[in-house]
């Protein structure tokens, strides 16, 4: 199947969809001004630490299947998809039992690793944000060659724009299998409102304070005590395909 097959788009109340762009447009500009001299900050050492470009751009998948182009600081050497070819075979997982971020990857410079731990390697999102590529909440964007490991987790998976952040981030985030990641993630299909994207933005914020459940790449990984469900998000692990109302 081609990467460029449009899936079907879930449909949201109105009223929500106006509310969810708004937040997008004032928070994601508010987020990106503030984070910028963080950002250039941030690409400073990554290029003073590693030859090339210091902005990693990665085709991803977007709403209904659209391709767009993500952007982010790079944390790995620029080289390392043909030093470490066999890292980027995804077709070696037979299924979807593996942890997506390894605990030691030797793809991660030193700079790398600490942008990840902080999660300042994904600020630059909010541009996508504004853009109306990404939203604030939603499932992360995913590479073609990951999704055709999907399989009937592919169609819903995109069914709704993806996010800089969801329901895994805030619970287990790296320590989750790529399954649970995708499962939970989907749950929020189902449970998509103004107010459990607050409760999410505002425990990711939390998370990323006290850089909880992250894998650097270097073997030190955070101990926070892993984020819990909050009574409205604490049924949304699991997921069942015909339940998610979809348009073409």
């Amino acid at each position: 199947m081609s990467h460029e097959t449009r899936h079907a788009v879930k449909e949201l109340r109105s009223t929500y969809r106006l509310i969810k762009r708004s937040m997008d447009l004032m928070l994601g500009t508010i987020l990106l001004l503030l984070s910028l001299p963080v950002v250039l900050v941030a690409a400073l050492a990554i290029r003073l630490e590693t030859k090339g470009n210091p902005f990693f751009l990665q085709k991803r998948m977007g709403l209904g299947g659209r391709p767009f182009t993500i952007v982010k600081l790079r944390g790995m050497y620029i080289d390392s998809k043909v030093r470490f070819a066999h890292l980027y075979d995804y077709k070696r997982h037979e299924n979807l039992n593996f942890h997506f971020h390894a605990k030691e990857d030797p793809r991660i410079t030193r700079v790398g690793a600490f942008v990840r731990r902080t999660s300042i390697d994904e600020l630059p999102n909010f541009l996508n944000v504004v853009l109306g590529q990404m939203t604030l909440v939603g499932p992360r964007p995913e590479v073609p060659e990951m999704l055709e490991l999907y399989g009937e987790y592919k169609a819903p998976y995109l069914s709704i724009k993806p996010g800089v952040t969801c329901i895994s981030k805030i619970s287990g985030r790296d320590r989750l299998l790529k399954q649970e990641s995708i499962e939970m993630d989907l749950g929020y299909l189902d449970n998509m409102s103004a107010q459990c994207d607050l409760s999410i933005l505002w425990r990711t914020f939390r998370g990323v304070l006290l850089r909880q459940d992250v894998y650097d790449g270097k073997l030190t990984l955070d101990t926070g005590t892993q984020a819990k469900h909050g009574t409205q998000l604490g049924s949304i692990t699991s997921f069942a395909p015909e339940q998610t109302q979809v348009r073409s």
